[in-house]
């Protein structure tokens, strides 16, 4: 089965994501993720990240074994050029195109149906994945409370422990000397 992922409007030239793409055609999914990881090339983090999209989409939608997969063919095409001026000498000025790209990668299994789950595991796998999501939330939620309670708790003791404190250092009829210094009559003339 083909599965196929498209990237469009790629800010690279066409030729300049062609070097990339030329390497990995044929290549098994593992290998050319490998590949592209290690590639010292603008354009290998774009279509790593295509790949790992195609890859999901033949996982999740079809059910589809990643480890089954290899890159069949991928099409690099001339997307829209956008068009500057430089200005030049005399006046003048020269067109600059800056050029994108329109990637279609098109993924094949290498065994016909190997490690295909049918349409019920997969749904039911779906069904797991978000009974687990929703518990985690719902851990998480509780984990905040609980520390928002905590901190709330912590906050409040350390509140009354200052209270009490300034209580004990202030005598009876003395004011302390902060307020003492903000609230001073003046001496009547």
């Amino acid at each position: 089965m083909k599965v196929i992922a498209s990237l469009n409007n790629l800010r690279t030239s066409p030729r300049k994501v062609r070097l990339v793409t030329n390497s990995i055609v044929g290549m098994n999914a593992s290998a050319a993720l490998a590949q592209l990881h290690h590639l010292v090339k603008k354009t290998s983090e774009p279509l790593e990240k295509l790949l790992n999209s195609a890859l999901a989409n033949a996982e999740n939608n079809f059910g589809l074994d990643k480890d089954n997969m290899f890159v069949n063919s991928i099409l690099v095409g001339e997307g829209a050029k956008l068009k500057r001026w430089l200005p030049r000498a005399q006046g003048r000025a020269t067109l600059l195109l800056k050029r994108t790209s329109h990637i279609k990668l098109e993924l094949e299994e290498r065994v016909e149906g190997k490690n295909k789950k049918s349409k019920a595991e997969l749904d039911k796998q779906k069904a797991d994945n978000e009974k687990a999501r929703t518990k985690a939330m719902k851990e998480a939620v509780a984990e905040m409370e609980k520390e928002e309670k905590g901190e709330e708790v912590v906050a409040q003791t350390e509140i009354i422990k200052k209270t009490t404190a300034k209580k004990d250092t202030v005598k009876k009829g003395q004011d302390s000397g902060f307020l003492k210094k903000v609230f001073q009559r003046k001496s009547g003339a």
